[in-house]
């Protein structure tokens, strides 16, 4: 039996996007989250390559992708998103997000509602204001304030692993989740961190048309299903789905359900992503 090979590739410009793909079919984009980058989407690129054209991007300041200079705003993923769907000739596309990369979806969607197929928000918040004071705290104090007095993500790699996985996570997951860390650009990072403390995408929620799935840990601490359950209130006819066992990083911690969600919810809303007509 033959398999795909992965292929890397590049959006020209400022910065330079790198991306994963593989696979045939409607095309599927995957945004890892905040201590992450393209690799942590590798199991799922593969499930569903069969029937899906299926490409992971490094953000801006992550895994390949250039650094930047100056401040970050939000807005700029969404414009680095888009950039990479017409670098790919993306009409429209199912667009995957975990934590970070689900709220880089919900600020692409207001934007360019007309390029997404299908939604599907992965263990995230819509509004920092909705983590607890003592979550908000932490979000920073495991994060931001250990770096800034002189840590290194070696340093903080253990308590911040443990922050967010689940408690029947493996040391093989932990192991392959420290060594995406230990890959982060240290400025960019910070960066990102200070402008998620302001998100706020509660506004857009209820405008949301488009078919939506939400995926939370069983064991999530930093994004519990309680707010899953807030999100699916305010997303009219969105449908959402709590994988047993697992924390913050469902598709790491649990791929193999993680996929057959993610499969499940694409199989039936498969032909409504399309590349541009040449």
């Amino acid at each position: 039996m033959a398999f795909d090979i992965i292929k890397q590739g590049f959006v020209s410009g400022k910065p330079r996007i790198n991306f994963k793909e593989i696979g045939n079919g409607p095309p599927v984009i995957f945004l890892h989250g905040i201590g992450g980058n393209s690799d942590n989407w590798v199991s799922q690129l593969n499930a569903i390559s069969n029937n899906f054209t299926s490409i992971a991007w490094d953000a801006r300041g992550y895994g390949e992708s250039d650094d930047y200079e100056g401040p970050l705003k939000f807005e700029d993923f969404s414009n680095d998103l888009a950039r990479l769907m017409d670098f790919k000739n993306i009409q429209k596309a199912h667009l995957v997000g975990l934590s970070m990369g689900a709220r880089i979806l919900m600020d692409f969607f207001p934007k360019h509602k007309d390029r997404v197929a299908s939604l599907v928000l992965c263990d995230c918040f819509f509004d920092y204001k909705v983590l607890s004071k003592d979550k908000q705290k932490e979000f920073i104090d495991l994060r931001q304030k250990p770096l800034r007095d002189g840590k290194t993500l070696n340093d903080i790699a253990p308590a911040l692993i443990k922050s967010l996985v689940g408690p029947g996570c493996s040391d093989e997951v932990k192991k392959t989740i420290k060594n995406s860390f230990l890959k982060i650009h240290i400025n960019s990072y910070l960066k990102t961190i200070a402008e998620s403390i302001t998100y706020d995408a509660s506004n857009y929620l209820s405008k949301f048309d488009v078919p939506t799935h939400l995926v939370y840990g069983e064991y999530d601490k930093l994004t519990p299903v309680e707010i899953g359950l807030m999100a699916k209130e305010r997303i009219k006819n969105s449908s959402m789905s709590i994988i047993k066992n697992a924390g913050h990083l469902s598709n790491i911690e649990q791929p193999d359900c993680f996929n057959n969600i993610l499969i499940k919810f694409l199989s039936h809303h498969k032909n409504r992503a399309n590349f541009k007509k040449v």
